[in-house]
């Protein structure tokens, strides 16, 4: 029997679509951290609520690389989902933390994020056990 609570019903689809979403900072630089990462996790609940995802868990592990758990509709492409999280992000961090304008790195190309990312879709059975990876995070590090 399906878990009804886990469905997501659309105008013309039912549907549990999950992914984990790993990507990290450019040259791996330990800049989300204070007020960038409290920044950073506002930025992605609003574009999330703003192109129509939910992010189910969210963590920075080691100050350089970004967990999500992201449930979407059919409709948005996982590509999609990435590039407006990068590239919004990025760009609205450098805007709103002048703490990123002091790196050196920062100064010759403007890249926060690394190009690449890890997707990988997440069943039922599989859904808690990454969330709790991902909640458990900042935990790892100590």
């Amino acid at each position: 029997m399906k878990d009804t609570n886990r469905l997501t019903y659309g105008r013309t689809s039912v549907y549990n679509l999950n992914y984990h979403l790993i990507w990290g900072t450019k040259y791996r630089h330990k800049v989300l951290t204070g007020h960038v990462e409290e920044i950073f996790k506002r930025l992605v609940n609003e574009i999330a609520d703003q192109y129509g995802f939910e992010i189910a868990h969210l963590e920075i592990g080691k100050d350089d690389h970004v967990h999500l758990l992201v449930s979407a509709p059919p409709k948005l492409s996982v590509t999609n989902i990435v590039r407006w999280l990068k590239g919004i992000t990025a760009f609205q961090l450098f805007r709103q933390c002048p703490e990123l304008q002091t790196h050196d790195w920062q100064q010759k190309d403007r890249h926060l994020w690394s190009p690449g990312y890890y997707v990988e879709s997440i069943g039922a059975v599989n859904e808690q056990a990454v969330a709790k990876y991902i909640d458990d995070q900042r935990k790892r590090e100590k």
